[in-house]
């Protein structure tokens, strides 16, 4: 019989490419993942893994094997949300990733909403950037979270990952006066940090206007981003939710541009009793935020 946890662990190498990373994530030391896919490759009875140097290489069994753990793994999780609809009550630990300007607009009511219609429920809340949490969720260190695309910056498909979309905002070009996209070209530019979404809008976009930014600055606080701008600093691109509190002097151009975010979980946790209280009130306070909210699939 083959073990679930290291079929989980060879999952995560196919996704991360090294044990060294598969261990990091996963709070592992580097000994044990090697150890745990060696005891999964005795199990199989086939060579899963190809070694040369210091990397490994999954064999074509083993890919077969990744997409047949997808599969097991989803059905595991809609038999743990069958038994634990069983409940009364709606118990245990939910924790919940989110991006900075959805927490006062997002979660801050979603949280008011659980802890008073589900006072058993303990919550946990972690900050980080979109492009983080598919990992953190198909690793079980979240069991919800807000991810996002932009017009420009698509959001790829997830193996093991569900998605619904949440609410839709326009993107704002921000600067201390009226003008295009296309008038930006000679602009300095603030961006997100290299990796994050919010710098590949602004990378993607100002391409697509004819034109590669001259990046001065990189903030991933709207806020931060805001405040550079009304000191001269340079121009960016800003959200609706971003735009909350803008600085005098920022004057905010609505783009044919639009951000997109969307309620993402574990395939097989929709029913659980904890993802949907979760998922209901992140709708509704998406609702009360005035922008198009749309509704759950």
């Amino acid at each position: 019989m083959l073990d679930v946890r290291r079929l989980r662990l060879l999952r995560e190498l196919s996704r991360r490419g090294t044990i060294a990373a598969v261990a990091d994530a996963l709070s592992y030391t580097p000994s044990a993942v090697s150890q745990q896919l060696s005891a999964l490759e005795r199990e199989a009875g086939v060579p899963l893994l190809e070694r040369s140097g210091r990397r490994v290489r999954l064999t074509p069994a083993a890919e077969g094997l990744v997409e047949h753990t997808e599969s097991i793994l989803e059905i595991l999780h809609s038999a743990s949300a069958d038994l634990a609809s069983a409940a009364t009550t709606s118990s245990g630990t939910l924790r919940i990733g989110v991006f900075p300007t959805a927490v006062p607009t997002l979660l801050t009511p979603a949280l008011v909403s659980l802890s008073t219609d589900h006072p058993g429920l303990s919550l946990r809340v972690s900050e980080l950037d979109p492009a983080a949490t598919p990992d953190a969720l198909r690793g079980d260190a979240l069991d919800v979270a807000l991810v996002q695309e932009y017009d420009h910056v698509p959001l790829a498909p997830e193996p093991g990952l569900e998605s619904e979309p949440l609410l839709e905002e326009t993107v704002h070009l921000a600067a201390t006066g009226p003008g295009s996209l296309a008038d930006r070209r000679d602009a300095w530019w603030i961006a997100g940090t290299p990796g994050t979404l919010c710098h590949a809008l602004t990378v993607r976009a100002c391409e697509a206007a004819g034109f590669t930014p001259s990046i001065r600055h990189h903030a991933d606080d709207f806020g931060a981003v805001l405040a550079l701008v009304a000191a001269g600093q340079g121009v960016a691109l800003v959200p609706d939710l971003g735009t909350v509190n803008a600085p005098d002097g920022v004057v905010l151009t609505p783009l044919a541009i639009r951000r997109r975010t969307f309620l993402a979980y574990r395939r097989g946790t929709r029913r659980h009793p904890v993802i949907a209280a979760a998922r209901q009130a992140l709708h509704a306070a998406a609702s009360s935020t005035g922008l198009r909210s749309r509704t759950a699939r």
